[in-house]
């Protein structure tokens, strides 16, 4: 007992601010982009943010800063880690942490918002968005929350693993580069001249 304790106890303070922020930059931004995917693709979220009731609140998914989503994901990649670092020997150090992590999430972020996000307590009571299209709409930030949760504690306490390191880092790269990539295709696009008869493209 006192062995584990003194483990756990060790684990946590070599947990350096710098690399728990690194981890979850990567951890999270990689599972953002795949939970998005997916919800885009199976949610078919190009008819759903141009139809009301979302249309009112949403960018419609051509929209270049809804391109650009996954390149602002390391800055809540910090401000997640900046949170989670006072509370690491709870999450990191003990078996079932990410049990924990991903419940902390859910509860703050998901379930008990400040404001009345979708999906949330203060969304089903203030929002006109159908109570049954907000719960069925869920599963998107469930699942990334519990692959953010799972991945991050794993990689936590797996230092010694590099084909993990490798294979996140690349995922992490790609992630980042495939949404520069269609700005810039998508940017040509816009600036190419109209065949003659039609009428100019419009931004």
């Amino acid at each position: 007992m006192n062995r584990h304790r003194m483990t756990d106890s060790l684990t946590a303070t070599e947990l350096s601010l710098s690399r728990l922020t690194l981890k979850t930059v990567v951890v999270h931004t990689i599972t953002y982009f795949i939970a998005g995917l997916l919800a885009y693709t199976l949610g078919r979220y190009e008819k759903a943010f141009s139809q009301p009731p979302l249309s009112y609140i949403m960018r419609p998914t051509s929209d270049p800063l809804v391109m650009a989503g996954p390149l602002f994901q390391p800055i809540r990649g910090v401000i997640f880690a900046l949170a989670l670092y006072p509370l690491r020997s709870v999450l990191f150090a003990k078996r079932g942490g990410w049990l924990i992590l991903w419940w902390l999430l859910l509860a703050l972020g998901v379930l008990s918002t400040f404001g009345p996000s979708p999906g949330s307590v203060e969304g089903l009571i203030y929002t006109k968005i159908p109570p049954l299209a907000q719960i069925l709409g869920l599963w998107e930030v469930l699942l990334q929350s519990l692959l953010f949760s799972v991945i991050l504690f794993y990689w936590v306490n797996h230092r010694d693993k590099r084909w993990l390191d490798w294979t996140l880092g690349i995922a992490f790269t790609i992630v980042m580069i495939l949404p520069l990539l269609g700005l810039l295709v998508g940017g040509s696009a816009l600036s190419q001249p109209a065949p003659a008869g039609n009428p100019p493209l419009r931004p």
